[in-house]
């Protein structure tokens, strides 16, 4: 098993929308869009965004993410974070959380990196403060059946893993 990173590309973004198995895994990774994922959108909304960046397991793609704010000196958020769904437990989600601090910290030269996760993504919760991300936020949204929810901000501070 050999997890690699990249750049995407435009030919990776039908493959990345079918990743999201249902409604609240998009929600987790793209609250504004509906169920499925369409390519087309999904591929407006990313040349928004800064490093879109796949994880491929054995060359197929398995992850995305990408910064949805960044600030050369600043704080890089990383959005769109997701496995597809056969690869999840195996270490790529890990490998490409890990990819994007480091573009984070040597391309951008963030002080921080910040991650943002719904209270009902509970392995997302935990994933990411075993990452050593730690919560600092909390703001109210609303779910599609405007439902209250919490989204819980969560930051990593370069002075604290160097």
């Amino acid at each position: 098993m050999t997890l690699t990173h990249r750049p995407a590309k435009e030919n990776d973004i039908p493959l990345i929308c079918t990743f999201p198995k249902n409604h609240d895994e998009l929600f987790f990774i793209a609250p504004k869009v509906s169920y499925p994922l369409n390519p087309q959108l999904f591929k407006e909304a990313i040349t928004q965004r800064s490093d879109p960046t796949v994880v491929e397991l054995d060359g197929k793609v398995v992850g995305f993410a990408n910064f949805y704010r960044w600030k050369i000196g600043g704080s890089c958020y990383i959005g769109n974070v997701i496995i597809a769904p056969f690869a999840r437990g195996d270490g790529a989600g890990q490998y490409l959380m890990e990819r994007m601090i480091n573009i984070a910290f040597s391309k951008h030269q963030a002080i921080e990196v910040i991650i943002s996760c719904f209270n009902q993504n509970i392995a997302g919760l935990l994933f990411y403060s075993k990452l050593g991300f730690n919560p600092y936020e909390i703001e109210e949204r609303k779910d599609k059946q405007e439902n209250r929810v919490a989204l819980i901000h969560m930051r990593l501070r370069k002075s604290l893993i160097c």
